[in-house]
């Protein structure tokens, strides 16, 4: 990321802000996570990806439920879902007691993209991780936790990949 910290700060509208340096953080990973993401001969865009997520979690959806879950348009969701299904990642057929009625649900080769894609996150992580101290690790750690249980998503855990314990 070439942007000067002052630009960053002034884009987000605070300087020193922990909003903004989670933008910051966040957009750095997109960064790496892209460069060099050689998981597939098909690149989806993110909300590809989130499609496939929910439909590793929920198992089979339909169409509309799935259109909900992502908060999108049942048109713009069925798009992607044609997209995703031409390469392959997800499967399709209809609900066996509602034959109008498509069910939708992640391929085997989806679910191989979705391992390789995490996996390679996984990779960038550990690399950065590496690079900090412990004592920066724990603190990344704390900060993570509080963002998950203020978002009301699960409970935190209390030891990261990188084997980092949180102390109370």
């Amino acid at each position: 990321m070439s942007r000067r910290p002052e630009e960053t700060a002034r884009r987000n509208g605070a300087e020193g802000s922990a909003a903004g340096a989670a933008l910051e953080v966040l957009e750095l990973l997109e960064v790496l996570w892209s460069q060099g993401e050689t998981v597939s001969t098909a690149p989806l865009s993110s909300s590809q990806v989130r499609v496939l997520y929910v439909l590793e979690r929920e198992g089979v959806v339909n169409l509309r439920t799935l259109a909900e879950k992502l908060d999108s348009m049942p048109s713009s969701v069925s798009r992607m879902c044609d997209r995703l299904r031409a390469v392959g990642f997800i499967d399709r057929g209809h609900n066996p007691c509602d034959r109008r009625e498509l069910e939708l649900r992640l391929s085997r080769r989806g679910a191989g993209y979705l391992r390789a894609f995490r996996s390679r996150r996984e990779e960038v992580l550990r690399e950065l991780l590496g690079k900090m101290t412990p004592t920066e690790q724990a603190m990344l750690v704390r900060g993570l936790s509080g963002i998950r249980t203020a978002a009301g998503v699960g409970s935190p855990r209390e030891e990261t990949s990188a084997g980092v314990t949180e102390s109370a």
